[in-house]
């Protein structure tokens, strides 16, 4: 028992040791803090820096004096605005901006009575903001431009084929500045030595890279994971292979979107390259006088790739879970023309008809040879006259002579010349028929023997003259010459007139000499250049007008050529 109160009363002794000393410790810090207090009263706050300068524990007269003292200097110094990866310089001088030192000192807080804030100033400073003043006229413009340069716009991500792999580029999210907080910002702290930091605001790109991984990985990839094959007839197979699978499937942007596109048209070009021989175009009947009396080749159907139905499930098969390999669904393609209508043609009707003359007797000898190939030449309808591709070569192997040509402006000679005569002769013949032009070239130097504007010539495999049947009926080219003219028609049904309107000449361009040296020279005296242009109305059986189509044509000046 005795033992028991001996112990009680050694903890009592501790127990108040304790209490004494805790007291003591805060009676001590309440002694510090008080004097803290009172030494740093009318003080710049412990731990405070303007600029990157510190004024702690500062009277405010000290503190206005070191600031103009560290910092007037700084005035010029550019500061850098940071907004994510964006960055911009501010020269304050030239974007009106300075500092109030006496506001900017007032502006300092004062003291703190909370001991927490007291004691951690011992261990960090903090930056308190200058008060700027402010060029409006200078600095408007100036943060203006900021706001552009810290600003981007959106990047939407791509994908596409490149020779076989799939390729993208990633969706970049743009940002803006809201331009009160930049201005707040940048008055603030443009004195600050680590510069300026401004968070911006996202601007999400319509397109996300989820979307943009999406595609890659599902469509494109699926579209080059093997080629597209298209099964023809005789085993003949049409293949768009993975190196040329960007030419048909493309991932174009659409309204905030990546759309897969299949461009059925490049695939059919494609496909086409090997399986364009499995197809058979018609042939329709043909007629020929040659022997004296009608004989008539009968006509050919044809066939052809239906490439609607073939590819109709083609988005499937290349970018999807499609089959990769498909048949070909080939159709029948019938001529237009068959031996039934050959056989009941007629060619008792002059569509149009055109004489010229005027030629030399050379000339005349490869224009009569012309005229005698072309002679009883049947154009079914739809089907398309060459004079190059029905005459064939016109050499002299074929019986053609020298004869006179135009050359550079001056009269020369060549094996066929005159040939042109008979092709603008055939030209206004079928002009005249109304029937479709597909090609020919006039002359670069006028011929006064030739209508301005309305006559053609050609040059064996270079310079053709074509035209086209566009009438429901078969017509046939009758043509004759003698030593002075030659005349061609267009025979059939006619069920069409044509008028011819020439517009004018304008545009005149003076010829130039120029001296040509050989006996074959002939001197002359030039002709003038102009523009011309016909225009040919083509009205149906009862004066309905079907077309209007006018045709310009410029020729050079024939110059002036001197002998030497």
């Amino acid at each position: 028992m005795a033992v028991s109160q001996a112990g009680s009363k050694k903890r009592n002794r501790t127990a108040g040791v304790v209490i004494g000393v805790i007291v003591g410790l805060v009676a001590i810090a309440v002694l510090v803090y008080l004097a803290d207090i009172m030494l740093s009263k009318d003080r710049i706050p412990r731990g405070t820096a303007v600029g990157g300068v510190s004024i702690s524990s500062m009277s405010r007269q000290e503190a206005l004096s070191t600031l103009e003292t560290n910092l007037g200097g700084d005035l010029s110094r550019p500061v850098t605005v940071t907004a994510g990866e964006a960055h911009t310089q501010i020269d304050p001088a030239t974007s009106g901006l300075g500092i109030d030192w006496d506001a900017t000192v007032a502006a300092v807080p004062g003291q703190s009575y909370n001991p927490v804030t007291r004691l951690m100033s011992l261990f960090r400073e903090t930056e308190v903001p200058i008060v700027s003043t402010v060029d409006v006229a200078a600095f408007g413009p100036r943060l203006d431009a900021a706001v552009t340069e810290l600003h981007r716009d959106p990047v939407n991500g791509t994908v596409r084929i490149d020779a076989g792999t799939v390729a993208t580029q990633d969706s970049v999210n743009g940002q803006s500045v809201d331009r009160a907080e930049l201005e707040s910002d940048i008055t603030d702290n443009w004195l600050n030595p680590e510069g300026i930091e401004v968070e911006p605001t996202v601007i999400p790109a319509a397109i996300s890279q989820d979307r943009v991984d999406e595609v890659a990985a599902g469509p494109a990839a699926k579209a080059v994971s093997a080629p597209f094959v298209i099964r023809g007839r005789d085993n003949v197979e049409g293949t768009i292979p993975v190196e040329r699978m960007g030419e048909v499937v493309t991932f174009p942007e659409q309204d905030g979107d990546i759309r897969v596109d299949i461009n059925r048209g490049a695939a059919v070009g494609i496909l086409s390259e090997a399986l364009a021989g499995t197809e058979q175009k018609p042939r329709n009947a043909q007629i020929s006088f040659a022997s004296g009396s009608r004989v008539v080749t009968p006509e050919v159907n044809g066939s052809e790739i239906d490439w609607d139905a073939t590819l109709a499930d083609a988005e499937a098969g290349i970018t999807g879970n499609g089959p990769r390999e498909v048949d070909a669904a080939y159709v029948d393609t019938p001529a237009t023309f068959t031996t039934a209508d050959a056989e009941a043609a007629t060619f008792d009707q002059v569509m149009g008809e055109f004489t010229t003359g005027g030629f030399s007797a050379a000339s005349g000898t490869n224009i009569g040879l012309t005229a005698r190939m072309v002679d009883g030449a049947v154009v079914a309808p739809g089907d398309t006259f060459s004079l190059n591709g029905y005459t064939g070569p016109r050499g002299s192997a074929q019986g053609f002579v020298d004869s006179g040509i135009i050359l550079n402006g001056h009269a020369d000679t060549a094996v066929g010349g005159g040939i042109s005569q008979f092709a603008t002769t055939l030209y206004n013949a079928y002009y005249f028929a109304g029937l479709e032009d597909i090609a020919h070239t006039p002359h670069s130097y006028y011929i006064s023997r030739y209508p301005a504007g309305r006559e053609a010539t050609v040059y064996e495999g270079a310079i053709d003259l074509k035209f086209r049947n566009d009438t429901p009926y078969p017509v046939m080219i009758r043509a004759n010459a003698d030593s002075s003219n030659v005349t061609v028609q267009i025979m059939g049904v006619k069920t069409r007139s044509v008028q011819s309107i020439n517009n004018g000449r304008w545009a005149q361009t003076d010829p130039k000499p120029m001296t040509v040296s050989g006996d074959s020279c002939s001197p002359s005296g030039g002709a003038p250049g102009f523009t011309t242009s016909d225009t040919r109305v083509i009205s149906d059986a009862s004066g309905g007008e079907i077309r209007r189509e006018t045709t310009t044509t410029v020729y050079d000046p024939s110059p002036i050529v001197r002998c030497s």
